[in-house]
């Protein structure tokens, strides 16, 4: 069974008697069933906004319980956006359940929620997924998982306690629970194009967030702060662009490659827009080489006044599939096939996929994955970084260590040097 296939109508499932599933307490009132499902939000920024919509969709008897953030006017903005939406009548968050802080994750986590969301910038994940999970919450994180090999262990380790705990944990990597995607990749696997010869992937799009000058940095806002607010451009907050937001298209590289590792990649990267401050490259491509000779060829930029493209190129010796922006995906050559099913909200269907797992009992986990991928496109990064051929088990067991190990809101936090090919050495 897919994992996708494991959804079902959580009203039908609700109607069907009410009973007592994954330690949620069903309580009939007449013929009405609740059955709450406590959901906490940490990160209450734009994505955790919608993901926390998304959650509410899900589930007829979710209820937003708790939100943690390190500014206040973002959890009120997030609950004023929620209060103009269908899903109004779930929220449950009082005021003492609103939470501030570098550490307000944690007291979110003892709150009592279930399930936790967390998106905030992906540094932090390592170590708010590991809470979450020691704490026996089940977990929707948002791409990517980390933004060094420590962090990806630290996941790794984590994904095993979750399975050992039947917690779900369903990631963002949101083109996994795309239905034309996934039919693509069925045809891929099946042979639709014949035996892969070679993948190339394209993300070029303008810049996400831009480095503020740091002559507009509030007078007395400590760097931390400073970085925190301005995540994108620090490598140990967002992992680079290739990290952070071309993770996607490494991830369908991953996937056509039944999430199996290459043996080595060599990489270029560099930065053609001037920025004063943060250390993040604008650019990078990469050449991942597989065990059997497959080649994949992964580009990136973002830039202004540039052709911009999100598009997959799969090879094979019968034809190629071609996954591009707004158009249908198609195989060209001895198999055509151009799909023709039912678009559904792939941002919708992660959540769909956890809550119905939750209420069945049935835990999902893509942890292994989620990690494999985002080690794949930090391995480019390394790659790039160093000007340097990198091997998987390399990447794997990479002892640089990015993110701080304390981090205090008001002190002083220097910013590494960006990185230089032939000059920055691999750790």
């Amino acid at each position: 069974m897919k994992e996708q296939d494991s959804n079902l109508d959580r009203r039908e499932f609700l109607k069907a008697g009410g009973a007592v599933v994954a330690g949620f307490p069903a309580i009939i009132s007449g013929q009405t069933v609740t059955n709450a499902i406590k959901v906490g939000l940490v990160g209450a920024g734009g994505r955790g906004t919608g993901a926390a919509a998304q959650a509410l969709h899900a589930d007829d008897y979710a209820e937003l319980y708790s939100i943690a953030d390190v500014d206040q006017y973002r959890i009120d903005a997030s609950l004023e956006t929620l209060g103009k939406q269908k899903i109004a009548s779930q929220l449950k968050v009082d005021k003492d359940r609103e939470f501030l802080g570098l550490d307000a994750y944690q007291k979110l986590i003892d709150s009592g929620v279930d399930v936790v969301i967390l998106t905030t910038p992906p540094g932090f994940r390592p170590v708010h997924l590991a809470a979450c999970i020691d704490a026996n919450k089940h977990v929707f994180c948002e791409k990517p998982i980390a933004t060094d090999a420590p962090g990806v262990r630290s996941v790794l380790a984590t994904t095993e306690k979750a399975k050992a705990k039947n917690l779900s944990l369903v990631s963002g990597f949101c083109w996994r629970y795309n239905q034309s995607i996934e039919d693509s990749f069925d045809k891929i696997h099946s042979g639709g194009v014949g035996r892969l010869v070679a993948y190339y992937a394209t993300y070029y799009t303008s810049p996400v967030k831009p480095m503020p000058a740091e002559s507009t940095r509030p007078a007395g806002m400590a760097d931390t702060e400073w970085q925190i607010r301005n995540w994108y451009n620090f490598v140990w907050l967002c992992g680079d662009s290739i990290v952070e937001q071309a993770v996607h298209s490494v991830d369908k590289i991953a996937w056509a490659m039944n999430d199996e590792p290459p043996v080595s990649c060599v990489g270029v990267g560099g930065r053609q827009i001037p920025a004063e401050g943060g250390n993040i490259y604008d650019h990078f491509a990469v050449n991942y080489l597989y065990p059997n000779g497959f080649r994949a060829f992964l580009a990136n930029r973002q830039d202004e006044g540039c052709y911009n493209e999100n598009a997959d190129f799969i090879m094979g010796t019968d034809g190629t599939l071609t996954l591009a922006g707004s158009l249908p995906p198609r195989i060209e050559g001895k198999n055509p096939w151009t799909w023709s099913g039912q678009k559904y909200d792939m941002y919708q269907r992660e959540h769909d996929v956890l809550f119905a797992a939750i209420r069945k009992n049935q835990p999902v986990n893509n942890g292994k994955r989620m990690a494999t991928s985002t080690l794949l496109a930090m391995m480019g990064r390394m790659a790039a970084y160093t000007g340097q051929k990198i091997t998987w088990e390399q990447a794997m067991n990479s002892q640089e260590v990015l993110v701080p190990e304390h981090l205090d809101w008001h002190g002083s936090l220097p910013v590494r040097p960006r990185a230089m090919p032939g000059v920055t050495k691999f750790v």
